[in-house]
């Protein structure tokens, strides 16, 4: 996995193929391919690798924080955009190949799913109506994943980011009137 990222981080995604990968690991492409089975197989391990990060990440920043609106907001804000930092460029070459993909759609669906579930319970007992929107969970999610990547190519600082999508979810969950 070490190696995959790696490819990822110097060469870019397309450039992550099982060959390529077998070469620089110092291994035998059956290796690779026993292990791993397709190009689609390894990008999804690489976002399966990911995405346990980032939920380890986040679990223990929201189990540290106190439960408030705003400290919760924050946790979340701050466990997303440092994964994603601590990933690097790499991440979204990976979610873009996915994407491209119909059967590696699926993981993305269910890791969306599971996310929005996740800001459904975490934040519903501050929204004012009890209740939480589906499209400002998606808009949540959304605020995460651009504002990250934005802070992972330097089009804004990690602060910024973070101090943006805690003000993002804090108005989604305020917004539910």
């Amino acid at each position: 996995m070490a190696t995959a990222w790696s490819i990822i981080r110097a060469e870019g995604t397309d450039a992550l193929t099982l060959g390529h990968l077998a070469e620089r690991a110092g291994v035998t492409k059956p290796v690779v391919y026993d292990h791993f089975g397709t190009r689609a197989g390894l990008l999804a391990a690489l976002f399966r690798d990911f995405d346990a990060r980032q939920d380890e990440l986040m679990d223990a920043a929201l189990a540290a924080s106190p439960a408030t609106l705003d400290d919760r907001a924050q946790a979340m804000a701050g466990a997303y955009v440092d994964c994603v930092l601590t990933q690097g460029r790499e991440i979204p070459g990976v979610v873009a190949a996915l994407e491209g993909s119909p059967e590696l759609e699926q993981i993305m669906r269910a890791f969306r799913a599971m996310f929005l579930e996740k800001c459904r319970a975490l934040f519903v007992p501050f929204a004012p109506s009890g209740t939480i929107s589906t499209p400002a969970l998606w808009s949540m999610m959304g605020a995460a994943q651009l504002l990250s990547y934005a802070a992972a190519t330097g089009d804004v600082t990690r602060e910024e980011a973070i101090a943006e999508l805690a003000r993002t979810i804090r108005a989604m969950t305020m917004a539910e009137r």
